[in-house]
């Protein structure tokens, strides 16, 4: 071979590796966007990668995950959202509520968003359930439609409880929300509602520094990313003032916490992970229809009920999905 030759050949392939590389398929980028911190939602995070899996997507070998945590700080997570959108994912899940869910809707209005969340449609995510429209579906929690039936589980737990305390987080967008719908059980239950406002640590223990100065002895807890974070705290609190709580998911009684009432938690993020799959697949996501539980559970600690000295009446063991001894 001719040294001409051989340049024109090494020159042709030097040209030819790099067009080839690009045209190997790069792996789709799903962006995890939560308002709640690492540590406490490692078994969330493997429910949604579940949910990838049952798809036909398995993280670092044909997806990959870009991890985003407010930790409880809402005011972080548009920024957080815009750096996954100048990524360019495929797909963002706005995990832990409505907090990170209205972020990434502010953020894109291209990139399909799946969403973890209460009240889809009067937060403006979607425009109806049936046919969410836009960029935009998910997976209804129902968590603000539950503060009446925790309130009345408590009253029937703690029957010499005149006065009932409910904890809300006034920086969440559905704080308002929650506690109206405290109200009106709480009036039709026959006691008295003590609102709590807490998002800061200090606050929180303030907040039950109080409790047990009034002593008021139950208090109901809002489905809310900040006190998940805050759920071991929580929990610490409420055994150390003796305070029977109601919380919103299975995880806090899990902790050590008395009872939940609230969906499964771990199942809706499998679900989150199955419609990101099918949007990878090409699905949009304004045809998905917002899914909503079929099932609450409601999750009693009998350890717990011991240890704050109460007696669960029958008919509240009765209905217990889950009793934790």
């Amino acid at each position: 071979m001719r040294r001409r030759e051989f340049i024109t050949l090494l020159g042709s392939a030097a040209l030819a590796w790099p067009l080839a590389a690009r045209a190997q398929p790069m792996m789709p980028v799903v962006g995890f966007l939560s308002s709640r911190s690492p540590g406490e939602s490692t078994e969330l995070v493997a429910a949604f990668r579940k949910g990838l899996r049952q798809i036909g997507f398995v993280e670092g070998q044909n997806a990959v995950i870009a991890f985003r945590w407010a930790e409880g700080h809402y005011e972080r997570l548009p920024a957080l959202a815009s750096d996954l959108v100048d990524l360019r994912v495929a797909a963002i899940f706005a995990a832990g509520g409505n907090p990170s869910a209205l972020a990434a809707k502010a953020a894109t209005s291209t990139i399909p968003v799946v969403f973890l969340g209460s009240d889809p449609v009067h937060m403006g995510l979607v425009t109806s359930l049936n046919q969410p429209g836009g960029n935009v579906t998910g997976i209804s929690n129902l968590s603000s439609e539950l503060p009446g039936k925790s309130l009345g589980l408590l009253k029937q737990t703690v029957p010499t409880a005149e006065t009932i305390a409910y904890l809300v987080n006034p920086s969440g967008p559905t704080a308002k929300t929650f506690l109206e719908r405290a109200r009106a059980a709480a009036n039709t239950l026959g006691i008295q509602l003590h609102a709590l406002n807490a998002s800061t640590l200090t606050d929180l223990d303030e907040a039950f520094d109080g409790l047990a100065k009034l002593r008021i002895g139950a208090v109901g807890v809002m489905a809310d990313p900040f006190f998940d974070t805050q759920r071991d705290r929580l929990v610490e609190l409420s055994a150390r003032y003796r305070i029977a709580g109601c919380y919103p998911w299975r995880e806090y009684v899990l902790a050590g916490g008395l009872m939940s009432y609230g969906t499964n938690l771990a199942d809706s993020y499998r679900q989150a992970g199955i419609y990101a799959g099918r949007i990878l697949r090409g699905e949009r996501p304004g045809d998905l229809p917002v899914l909503q539980p079929i099932k609450i559970d409601f999750v009693l600690n009998l350890k717990t009920a011991r240890a704050l000295g109460l007696s669960v009446p029958p008919g509240i063991l009765s209905i217990a999905d889950e009793v934790i001894e």
